[in-house]
């Protein structure tokens, strides 16, 4: 079977369809962008920064478009439907989001594997986004192209109704709220938890109710959601999962741009990129304060607590290569990426401290 009518035949499979169509041109190039979040969201920042620099950069050559939430399409799998086929030229996806097309991108899920903020920036802005690009090239027959990873939200913590979350042995037990996808339940599995997927919008009567007692989410999405309003008092900055935006783009809508204007959006993208780097950090420092001004028990593990959640967590490494399709790959070129990272990044450290 040719490579990109059974790619598309997985997408028709996954999607019900996208209602957008192509517009007219006022420009050389419009471009249209979506995100299925809100204008209150870092993906809207780095819209927005994309958009005023393309614009600029360009001399007007080409339009950006931006649709937030659901108006060119609903999920994952029907926004990339939208991209293969040219409807949508641009789309921020979560790990999740993405999943069913491309089930290597979990790998972003997999926990304590980047120790910070800083890691993570250096390893989004290097090879191994180029790795992931390239395999999703081949997989989706050069239709869909990854321009660069964000942020969205932060970091995932656990955050749970009971008490405070110290050691792995502190999760046993609890019902700890998952989307449906294998790798976090694995996870919640692996720390002797119960996962329990439940809809984001169920959640917060869910908290209520008892069916759950616990979630990985990032703290702004929780003040957000006000879940603790809901019993949700007890957060643990575990950080074991970074929350990467993928943002994706039609390979055909970029190639088809000379490349001085190429250049112009790939410059676009790592403004855009920078903007959702920055805006979870300055958002969270009111989110956190927030949470502890209405009573909400906020602790940091130290190293040797972190790194017996790390070790317990273990097997979901295992599982991932041996589950996904292409896990082994792209997870040894997380590892090196992340090696790489830490390696210069201690340097530069040493360096300015001494």
């Amino acid at each position: 079977m040719n490579q990109n009518l059974g790619f598309k035949s997985l997408l028709l499979a996954a999607a019900i369809g996208v209602s957008a169509a192509t517009g007219a041109h006022a420009q050389d190039y419009t471009i249209r962008a979506t995100a299925n979040s809100n204008e209150n969201d870092e993906d809207y920042d780095g819209l927005v920064v994309f958009e005023n620099y393309v614009e600029s950069a360009s001399n007007g050559a080409i339009e950006v478009e931006i649709f937030m939430g659901t108006q060119l399409c609903s999920n994952g799998a029907e926004c990339l439907q939208g991209v293969a086929e040219g409807a949508i030229d641009i789309y921020m996806s979560t790990s999740g989001g993405a999943a069913g097309i491309f089930p290597y991108v979990q790998v972003l899920d997999l926990p304590y594997l980047m120790r910070d903020d800083r890691v993570a920036e250096t390893v989004m802005q290097g090879d191994f986004v180029r790795t992931m690009r390239q395999m999703a090239l081949e997989d989706s027959g050069d239709t869909i192209r990854l321009m660069t990873i964000g942020n969205t939200g932060g970091w995932r913590n656990f955050a749970n109704t009971q008490h405070r979350i110290e050691t792995p042995e502190d999760m046993e037990g609890l019902k700890i709220r998952t989307v449906v996808a294998d790798l976090p339940q694995e996870l919640v599995r692996a720390l002797g938890a119960s996962p329990t997927p439940i809809p984001w919008a169920e959640l917060f009567t869910s908290f209520q109710t008892g069916v759950v007692e616990g979630s990985k989410n990032g703290i702004t999405d929780i003040m957000g959601m006000k879940f603790p309003d809901a019993g949700l008092q007890y957060m643990t900055l575990d950080g074991h999962a970074y929350m990467g935006a993928l943002w994706w783009m039609s390979n055909e809508t970029f190639m088809s741009m000379p490349e001085d204007l190429r250049r112009v959006v790939v410059d676009g993208f790592y403004a855009l990129q920078q903007a959702t780097f920055a805006s979870p950090k300055r958002k969270s420092i009111e989110a956190y304060e927030a949470f502890v001004e209405g009573g909400g028990d906020l602790y940091v593990p130290t190293p040797e607590q972190k790194a017996a959640f790390a070790q317990a967590a273990e097997p979901v490494y295992v599982w991932f290569e041996e589950n996904v399709e292409r896990g082994p790959a792209i997870l040894g070129a997380l590892r090196e990426a992340v090696s790489d990272a830490e390696t210069s990044i201690d340097e530069d450290l040493s360096a300015d401290l001494n």
